[in-house]
C-alpha cells in the first residue's frame, strides 16, 4: 500500500452521528400511524440497514405487520420527513474534522460508500459543511448495489481516482466489514456506531473508540503493509 491511501468511510454511525433524525423521522412516522414512540436507546439500534428496514423494525417493535405497497408508501414519506430535517441535530462524531485535517495533511484522500440514499448523503454533508472534503460520495442507488456487495466500494473507489490498492474503509457494522473483506481492502471499525452485533465479534483489521485515534489506526495499517 502506497503512503497516501484513500480512506472511504461509511457515513452514518461512522462520520456522522444521525441517530437522533433517523429516529424522529421514524416516531414521526409511527405516531401519524397511530403507534407509541420508540424509546431512543431500543431504536438506535435498528438502524444501519436504510430507511425501509428501519421502519420495517419499527413497526416490528409495535407489532404490526405491513405489505410491499404499504411500506413503500411509508419509506417515502420517511425520507420526505427525513430530508427536511436531515441536520437538526445530527453532528459530526467527535474528533472527526481534526482525523480529517491531520490525514489530509499526510496526503490522503477521502470517499464515501453508504448504504444512504447518494441525494440524502450530499444534502447531509452540505448541511454539515463536510462535502467539499470527499472526492466522491455514493449511496445504495448511484451504482443500483448495497454494501456488503463489493460491487459499490470498487465503483466508489474508482470514482473518487484511487485503487483498491492503496483503499482502507472505515465502519461501524457487518456491511462495512464485509464490503471490505469481499473487496480485499483493510478495514477500521468504530465502536460507536449502530449495529446489531458488537464490532468486535465482526474482526476489523483495527478497531478504534474515538476519531481522534483514527490517523494512528491509518497509519498502522500502513505500516504492515
Amino acid at each position: 500500500m502506497t503512503a497516501f491511501p484513500l480512506i472511504v468511510f461509511d457515513l452514518d454511525g461512522t462520520l456522522v452521528d444521525t441517530a437522533p433524525d433517523l429516529i424522529g423521522a421514524l416516531n414521526f412516522i409511527l405516531d401519524r400511524e397511530g403507534l407509541a414512540p420508540l424509546p431512543f436507546a431500543a431504536a438506535r439500534k435498528m438502524i444501519g440497514a436504510g430507511a425501509r428496514r428501519l421502519l420495517e423494525r419499527g413497526l416490528e417493535a409495535e407489532g404490526r405487520s405491513l405489505g410491499p405497497d404499504d411500506l413503500d408508501r411509508l419509506t417515502r414519506d420517511f425520507i420526505a420527513y427525513y430530508a427536511d430535517h436531515i441536520a437538526d441535530l445530527s453532528r459530526p462524531f467527535d474528533g472527526l474534522t481534526d482525523a480529517l485535517d491531520e490525514l489530509a495533511a499526510r496526503g490522503a484522500k477521502f470517499a464515501v460508500c453508504t448504504n444512504k440514499l447518494e441525494w440524502l448523503s450530499k444534502r447531509l454533508l452540505d448541511q454539515l459543511e463536510l462535502s467539499p472534503r470527499f472526492a466522491a460520495i455514493c449511496g445504495a442507488d448511484t451504482f443500483g448495489v448495497s454494501k456488503p456487495d463489493p460491487v459499490i466500494l470498487r465503483q466508489t473507489v474508482a470514482r473518487a481516482g484511487g485503487s483498491l490498492a492503496s483503499t482502507i474503509m472505515v465502519g461501524d457494522a457487518g456491511t462495512d466489514i464485509g464490503v471490505a473483506r469481499r473487496a480485499g481492502v483493510p478495514v477500521i471499525g468504530v465502536t460507536f456506531g449502530y449495529t446489531e452485533t458488537p464490532i468486535e465479534e465482526l474482526k476489523p483489521d483495527i478497531i478504534i473508540s474515538h476519531m481522534r485515534d483514527l490517523p494512528k489506526a491509518v497509519g498502522r495499517l500502513l505500516s504492515l503493509a
